[in-house]
């Protein structure tokens, strides 16, 4: 990793304010994955969680948030909004209290300390295309203050971008979200999983974005009819293997030490997604982790995907059944072009989706938000 900073810059002090812990994609992903290479850059970080560990564990076994737990992480919040003027920087995930109005949030905010906000979900979203018109009343541009109080906003596509353009940004960084991709085996069953006989159609997510798979769920039963393929989710739901009872599908639980070695077992990465607001505004995560295990990718062309699967010609886009069906089949049936758009979606991550590419960027952001202040 190259040594940009001069011995004579002073050590920058910043507060991040995370939405989850490590258990939250985004907030591992967007932040909490930089900060031990950051630290070698002079930044001393202090970090902060909105929702810890818990919170989301409990949310995805039970599908419901207590409000004594919520109530105490606000008040946590609030303390460490009101304890943070001393900082130089901070580096918040999105808002820094959910459904509060921007108004109360401001108020907690430290006098003369800048502010940088980092979005690879389209939130502004959760209000102002609420189903509920109070909150479209009195948050639907809350994400528009945040962004136009902010010294810099960090978006992960261009869908993002132009929210914090149309709020009126004064500086806007595109960085996307990326993997370490050390962790992922690059010569490991490049293309194929660890039984040729059986191919593996694979997907990594969360119970919140299982529904996706299962809106293709007539599709890939056809695909594995007619290929012997059979399906891998890696962070569904254990029941929703019941649901799919005419897929020969594994269901296994998500984690962060595991999650490699089970999309190393794919032959092929899926991202179905309904071409809506909110899917618009993804940041493409799961092809990334496909494409750093050297696996092609079928997605649908929705936001970003399209961007990723196009510009680095890693993988087939895929808009309804008739698509996926087609596109799944050539795939399976094809292990030269699996291996090389596979091997396209690796250099991919090594030029450009990879920690090690994108920190020194995020470095220089950090500092220059804080300096411009």
């Amino acid at each position: 990793m190259p040594d940009f900073f001069d011995d004579q810059v002073p050590p920058l002090s910043v507060c991040l304010l995370s939405k989850y812990g490590r258990m939250g994609a985004s907030s591992r992903l967007r932040s909490l994955q930089f900060v031990p290479y950051l630290k070698r850059y002079g930044f001393r970080i202090t970090h902060s969680s909105l929702f810890d560990d818990a919170y989301l564990q409990n949310l995805y076994s039970t599908g419901k948030r207590y409000f004594s737990s919520m109530l105490g992480a606000y008040l946590r919040r609030m303390r460490a909004l009101c304890e943070s003027g001393s900082f130089d920087l901070l580096w918040i995930e999105k808002e820094a209290l959910p459904y509060l109005p921007y108004g109360f949030e401001s108020l907690l905010m430290p006098r003369g300390v800048p502010y940088v906000v980092d979005y690879d979900d389209a939130v502004f979203h959760n209000y102002d295309k609420s189903d509920f018109g109070l909150v479209r009343a009195v948050l639907g541009h809350k994400i528009d203050s945040v962004m136009v109080g902010a010294s810099t906003v960090i978006c992960g596509n261009d869908y993002l971008a132009a929210r914090a353009r149309q709020a009126g940004a004064s500086r806007i960084e595109h960085v996307p979200t990326v993997v370490d991709s050390g962790r992922y085996g690059e010569n490991a069953n490049v293309g194929g999983g660890d039984d040729k006989a059986v191919p593996v159609i694979g997907w990594i997510g969360s119970p919140s974005t299982e529904r996706y798979v299962l809106d293709l769920q007539s599709v890939l039963a056809s695909v594995c009819e007619g290929t012997g393929a059979r399906l891998m989710l890696v962070g569904a739901r254990p029941e929703f293997a019941q649901r799919c009872e005419s897929l020969p599908i594994e269901v296994v639980p998500w984690s962060e030490d595991t999650e490699a070695d089970y999309i190393a077992r794919f032959d092929i990465g899926i991202m179905p997604l309904p071409d809506e607001p909110w899917e618009r505004g993804k940041c493409g995560y799961k092809l990334i982790q496909y494409m750093a295990s050297n696996k092609p990718v079928v997605a649908s062309p929705v936001g970003v995907n399209k961007q990723i699967v196009r510009e680095w010609d890693c993988g087939l886009l895929a808009s309804d059944d008739a698509q996926w069906r087609e596109a799944l089949t050539l795939l399976i049936t094809n292990e030269s072009l699996r291996r090389r758009l596979g091997h396209q979606g690796r250099y991919a991550v090594e030029t450009h989706y990879s920690t090690c590419v994108q920190v020194p960027r995020i470095a220089r952001i950090l500092r220059a938000a804080a300096n411009a202040h």
